[in-house]
């Protein structure tokens, strides 16, 4: 992706949700054939040069794009059920830190501050409590307060609780480049 800070509304969010998509077809081919340790070498140290993130390592890139994906198709969500008043999200992308969180609004008195991740389930509950423990610390002032995570993290019978005011939604990624929801 070119900007780190998009705009997202339910007017965009399917092309750009789309391109990004597409955009992943071509990544894996420059591993392709290798095994053992040539294929971790290249994972984890040459650079990727196509892609969303062509400057970084499969490796990094792989961190990045999961939770891109967990963004889009979280935020798909949230403009499809209408349950929080925003109409656009800001989302920053990669590992920008323009506005402090991943996710930010804004309409009237209403303002949202969130936090995004992709994860594996080892390392759910580690990755959730530092969401927490920033929306807590240097969100206060948002009306409304929000985590989006892979849906293939938690527990098996994980209930997320919306705790102090923050808001836990588990997204669903499709394979498919359709726009999917929570």
């Amino acid at each position: 992706m070119q900007q780190p800070v998009r705009i997202l509304t339910a007017d965009n969010i399917a092309a750009i949700t789309a391109s990004f998509h597409k955009e992943l077809e071509s990544i894996g081919k420059s591993v392709a054939g290798l095994s053992g340790l040539p294929l971790l070498i290249a994972v984890k140290r040459a650079r990727m040069g196509h892609g969303p993130y062509p400057d970084v390592t499969l490796f990094e890139a792989a961190n990045r794009i999961m939770s891109d994906l967990v963004i889009l198709h979280g935020v798909a969500h949230l403009l499809q059920d209408g349950s929080l008043p925003f109409r656009e999200y800001k989302v920053e992308f990669g590992n920008e830190d323009r506005n402090g969180f991943d996710i930010c609004a804004s309409l009237g008195e209403n303002t949202l501050a969130g936090e995004a991740f992709n994860v594996a389930p080892s390392f759910f509950r580690g990755k959730k409590r530092t969401a927490l423990k920033k929306l807590r610390a240097k969100a206060a002032h948002a009306t409304h307060r929000l985590i989006l995570f892979n849906d293939d993290a938690p527990p098996t019978g994980y209930v997320a609780r919306n705790e102090e005011g923050i808001r836990q939604v588990a997204v669903h990624i499709p394979i498919s480049a359709s726009v999917g929801g929570a």
